[in-house]
């Protein structure tokens, strides 16, 4: 009878049960790492996707604050101030005087904005397409109220007022303006800083972006 070498006998066996799982073992350190991987991946691009927004509103609000004249008391700091506004609390509203010929207003350091989608409720004139809803604070008969604009990509825009604050809120904008200090701006200006914070938590690592001007 025709004997098969050892070598070709060990083969015709199969595997071992120790290659077995030693082989799951590789496995499955594989199939874990390419999970964490992805998911790594995933959070990633969730963050960036909320730091790009971040930056954006950013840009607006700087750009906003900057179409104000040098004695609006959006922008203005008085007198006995070096600055007004605040980007570790809510500010306002209060009322802030500018430096002569002395402009007087309400004035809140802070605002909210929201994204929103498929919200039929809403007052967005599209929801479906979803919005991008702006919150301010302010007084009326000593009482706060809270004017949202709706902004739809068709380019209808909606304003509502309410007296009370919103409760879906996306990113939390706080702004902060430091009068003129020679040691840090140029003399004769102003500068004007925005910090913005996403509000949902489940995003790690937080998002914050933080912009800053200069101005007159």
């Amino acid at each position: 009878m025709l004997r098969l070498p050892a070598h070709k006998r060990a083969r015709s066996r199969g595997f071992s049960m120790l290659e077995v799982v030693v082989a799951l073992a590789i496995l499955t350190v594989g199939v874990m790492a390419a999970a964490a991987l992805t998911a790594k991946m995933l959070a990633t691009g969730h963050q960036s996707k909320y730091m790009s927004l971040a930056s954006t509103l950013a840009t607006e609000k700087l750009e906003d604050l900057n179409r104000y004249s040098p004695n609006d008391p959006q922008v203005c700091v008085p007198l006995a101030n070096t600055s007004v506004g605040s980007l570790g609390q809510d500010i306002g509203p209060v009322s802030t005087t500018c430096p002569p010929p002395g402009y007087t207003s309400n004035v809140a350091y802070y605002d909210n904005v929201s994204i929103s989608y498929n919200v039929s409720s809403s007052p967005c004139p599209n929801p479906t397409a979803g919005c991008f809803s702006e919150t301010v604070s302010g007084l009326s008969g000593g009482n706060p109220v809270y004017t949202t604009t709706y902004h739809s990509p068709d380019g209808q825009i909606v304003p509502t007022t309410s007296s009370t604050a919103p409760t879906n809120v996306t990113f939390h904008r706080r702004w902060i303006i430091e009068a003129n200090n020679p040691a840090t701006v140029v003399t004769g200006t102003r500068r004007v800083t925005v910090l913005v914070t996403l509000m949902d938590t489940t995003v790690q690592p937080p998002v914050n972006f933080q912009m800053s001007l200069v101005r007159p």
